[in-house]
């Protein structure tokens, strides 16, 4: 019996806090013990998981929405037709897979069963039907960060909507490291919004669990083959795969470049030459990734774009949107922008050289950045979605073709993971 034939698959004004002063005391100006009923962000408690069933004629596939995974994976926008409820299905050809794809899948699917978190995406069905694996789960509606700043926030989010965001991704975070798991690929590509604007976060195929054959460790040395795409993320002491390993530190790190990608519109060091990046990182730097000095101008970032060594938003989408947001205004340096000094704050802890000055995932949560945030509802600061144009013709199984998607908030929607 195949390993994916196994039951197990089938269930279903105050200067901000640089590099040479980090004093305990200075750093917990900005951390208080809890934030006040009145001033936390607002939390979803994520859609009941729903009971659907593992027949692939079941779904209606309707659009395409992106690919991944060396190309072996495509994303659909997808109809359960017993139930009526549109759903994600991501399809991957696993008799092109490589042994080490297989593992990676393996890895991803076997976890994430036993992950159960309004801020994680949630697997609601994964079953094979002949050489394809199906993996079904929610659709979101406002796709990923990253898609909303190349479509709505081409010069960058509000803070107010940059903590909201991140409040969901850190909670889920949270969840992982208690559970002794590194994420690995935090990023905005990975996050992404329903359309009642709960946050999940997603990109978990490069998950780490630190406990093997029953014994835990305070220390990873596995080194993935990670896409070049995903370096400007990754933390200094994960790029030096060196004998000190890394931690779940690596992962604050990560979501200290995303919170600059979230305010810049990129991230920093994305268009940078990668031994620069790597030089940048490794030595490490007095001033703050927010600066305009970490974003080339616009004919550096233009050609390392059409190289095509990393389009700009993430490893798994290879769609026609690309060319199609890509614009003028994505390539411009982005405008010189004032942030307050708790966010600026919150980005130098995160991003802090060593890791064991970094905050851990909960403290973050109690930091002051997430106590300004007002009790208001994520869509609110949205762009509203317009109602569907028309219905949309469904898709045989298994059809490899391209449809326009019907949601006016962009062309395509670029759907990563």
């Amino acid at each position: 019996m195949s390993c994916w034939d196994c039951s197990c698959f089938r269930q279903t004004t105050v200067d901000s806090i640089t590099l040479e002063s980090h004093s305990e005391a200075s750093i917990q100006q900005y951390l208080v013990e809890e934030l006040p009923p009145q001033w936390a962000p607002p939390t979803h408690r994520g859609e009941a998981r729903p009971t659907l069933s593992c027949n692939a004629s079941h779904y209606q596939l309707q659009v395409e929405l992106g690919k991944g995974f060396n190309n072996l994976t495509s994303v659909y926008l997808a109809r359960h037709t017993p139930t009526g409820r549109m759903v994600t299905a991501r399809l991957t050809d696993l008799e092109n897979c490589s042994d080490e794809h297989l593992s990676i899948l393996q890895n991803e699917v076997v976890l994430t069963q036993f992950f159960r978190h309004p801020n994680i995406l949630t697997f609601w069905n994964v079953f094979s039907a002949g050489s394809r694996l199906w993996v079904i789960t929610p659709f979101k509606a406002y796709g990923s960060a990253s898609h909303l700043l190349r479509t709505c926030f081409p010069e960058g989010m509000s803070e107010a909507l940059i903590a909201h965001i991140l409040y969901g991704a850190i909670q889920g975070l949270n969840y992982l490291h208690k559970n002794d798991c590194i994420h690995r690929n935090v990023k905005a590509s990975h996050i992404l919004i329903s359309g009642e604007g709960s946050i999940s976060l997603a990109g978990l195929n490069r998950i780490y669990c630190m406990v093997c054959s029953g014994q835990k460790s305070n220390v990873a040395y596995e080194f993935p083959n990670f896409s070049t795409s995903v370096l400007p993320w990754l933390s200094p002491e994960l790029l030096r795969q060196d004998m000190h390993g890394y931690n779940v530190k690596s992962d604050i790190y990560s979501v200290g470049i995303t919170a600059c990608e979230l305010a810049s519109g990129c991230a920093p060091f994305q268009y940078m030459h990668r031994t620069q990046m790597l030089l940048q990182k490794l030595k490490g730097s007095a001033s703050c990734p927010l600066d305009a000095s970490y974003f080339p101008c616009g004919d550096s970032r233009l050609k390392n774009s059409r190289s095509g060594v990393d389009s700009g938003i993430g490893e798994s989408v290879l769609t026609s949107a690309m060319t199609g947001t890509m614009t003028s205004e994505r390539l411009q340096t982005p405008a010189s922008k004032t942030f307050t000094p708790t966010f600026r704050n919150f980005v130098e802890l995160c991003l802090q050289q060593e890791p064991e000055e970094r905050p851990s995932a909960s403290c973050l949560l109690n930091h002051a950045f997430f106590k300004q945030v007002k009790e208001q509802n994520l869509c609110s600061l949205l762009p509203q979605l317009p109602h569907t144009r028309q219905p949309v013709p469904s898709m045989p199984p298994g059809t490899v073709r391209k449809q326009q998607y019907y949601l006016a908030v962009g062309k395509h929607v670029d759907w990563t993971f």
